[in-house]
């Protein structure tokens, strides 16, 4: 297995983190875009390595991404992952979680780090669309922590064959004490100035359900208070510490039932030890533990050349799918 070897000079944590967007600004293609409504009346936007729907993308096998907290595909690693999937002989698609597709969703509901019914969904809809072919799936960040939740939940029936969680803040309190220290608060007002514009948007949804005026969202300053005002009540929870309790992943990984990789940087800026799995895990089960990488940084090469460690060795780790997926075709065309 590729050991990631972090870039000279780039062994800092929060080098490895921030420096993806500067190295890389701009989306790595123009991705098919596709919306499906939801059974809340509201809606879910989509967006593909290519049309689904060319004979070319017939019996590829599907990688599905789900994005970290406020991301979208204009995040670095998510059309990085996409395109590298996609060179590989992958069709790949990323659900963007409620009003991080560039527009407000109708609801007052948005998403968070349990809410598994629209990954669920998605999974329906690829499935509908690409029958009899592998799929495959990986969380970064905060939708790593819903994907372990949605593999143990869907335990019974999880759509896909295998899964990666990146960078995944297991142990939800843990991380929310955690990014409130030391530099690890810039990324914190990076993260709380666009949960708050947001949810700004969506005022005249939320003053109803929850009482609140734009004055109270905007005085805002921690990750625990946004989930305290508006996530916990939200989605019906009695406290951000009963969200944090009720929906952290670590609780749930022995309930997976499908191969799964974590991959986490011990130095992650956003995590702490909380993070790491302090009882065995079923065989299934693999988690990766690098030194370096930051928060889903793992860049290697060097400065001139940077290499994004997760596109070339993800693709790499489940070329077995891609291979038996050509052997089926060349299969099928001898039988017929």
């Amino acid at each position: 297995m590729d050991v990631f070897t972090p870039a000279a000079g780039l062994t800092n944590p929060h080098l490895q983190t921030i420096l993806p967007r500067y190295f890389r600004r701009q989306p790595l293609f123009t991705p098919y875009r596709e919306t499906i409504d939801t059974p809340d009346g509201d809606f879910l936007d989509l967006a593909w390595s290519m049309d689904y729907r060319h004979v070319s993308a017939s019996n590829k096998p599907v990688f599905v991404l789900f994005h970290g907290l406020e991301g979208s595909f204009e995040s670095p690693y998510a059309n990085g992952l996409m395109h590298a999937f996609q060179q590989q002989g992958w069709i790949a698609v990323l659900m963007h979680f409620r009003g991080c597709s560039g527009r407000p969703n109708l609801q007052a509901r948005a998403y968070h780090s349990g809410e598994t019914d629209d990954a669920r969904l998605t999974l329906e809809h690829v499935k509908r669309l690409c029958p009899n072919r592998p799929i495959i799936a990986a969380g970064v960040s905060l939708g790593g922590n819903m994907l372990t939740n949605y593999l143990a939940r869907f335990r019974e029936d999880p759509i896909v064959d295998a899964a990666t969680v990146i960078s995944a803040p297991l142990d939800l309190a843990a991380c929310s004490e955690r990014i409130e220290q030391g530099m690890s608060r810039v990324y914190r007002r990076y993260l709380m100035g666009s949960l708050k514009r947001n949810a700004l948007l969506k005022i005249d949804l939320l003053r109803p359900r929850l009482g609140i005026e734009a004055r109270a969202i905007k005085q805002l300053r921690k990750l625990s208070d946004f989930d305290e005002l508006i996530t916990a009540p939200l989605h019906h929870f009695e406290s951000a510490a009963d969200y944090y309790h009720q929906c952290s992943g670590m609780q749930r990984l022995t309930e997976i039932t499908v191969p799964t990789y974590f991959i986490q940087a011990k130095d992650d800026p956003f995590m702490n030890e909380a993070v790491i799995p302090q009882f065995a895990l079923p065989s299934h089960l693999h988690y990766c533990l690098t030194k370096h990488g930051g928060h889903v940084g793992f860049i290697s090469g060097d400065w001139r050349h940077p290499r994004y460690w997760l596109e070339e060795h993800l693709p790499s780790y489940y070329a077995h799918f891609l291979n038996d997926t050509a052997s089926a075709d060349a299969e099928n065309r001898v039988s017929s």
